[in-house]
């Protein structure tokens, strides 16, 4: 088995399509009345799941997080300390909504967090280096 991607269930697909394209530039080709959606960010595949839609599918009820998720985080990455300072301004700019203000933390990284429109968290960091694999 290989990762094909990762996936979130979502309430508003119009809503997380147009935050995650308009805000934060990933690539999606499906329009915003799409049950599944694929987006795509730096050759990494990412999907949007309609909660209703997958429950009726597995005929199951589930439960969500209301507010901020806490469970896990989409990590984006930038090569300077002054992008986190400049993406994070301009991603509150665009309607983000901020969790942490642009801190340097003691291990080093400059790192900030905000949440998507259904409460998911987003950090923006740096190491004041290009990413390395």
């Amino acid at each position: 088995m290989r990762l094909d991607g990762f996936g979130l269930f979502v309430n508003d697909m119009g809503k997380m399509i147009r935050f995650y394209r308009d805000v934060l530039s990933f690539e999606i080709k499906e329009s915003e009345d799409s049950n599944n959606v694929h987006l795509i960010k730096d050759g990494t595949l990412f999907m949007f799941f309609g909660r209703e839609n997958f429950e009726k599918m597995t005929s199951k009820k589930y439960e969500y997080i209301k507010g901020l998720n806490g469970h896990y985080e989409i990590a984006l990455y930038v090569d300077t300390f002054d992008e986190v300072d400049e993406k994070y301004k301009e991603v509150i700019a665009k309607g983000a909504t901020s969790v942490l203000e642009p801190t340097t933390q003691e291990w080093g990284q400059r790192t900030c967090y905000i949440a998507d429109p259904e409460g998911n968290l987003i950090e923006i960091g740096s190491f004041n280096k290009p990413f390395e694999r």
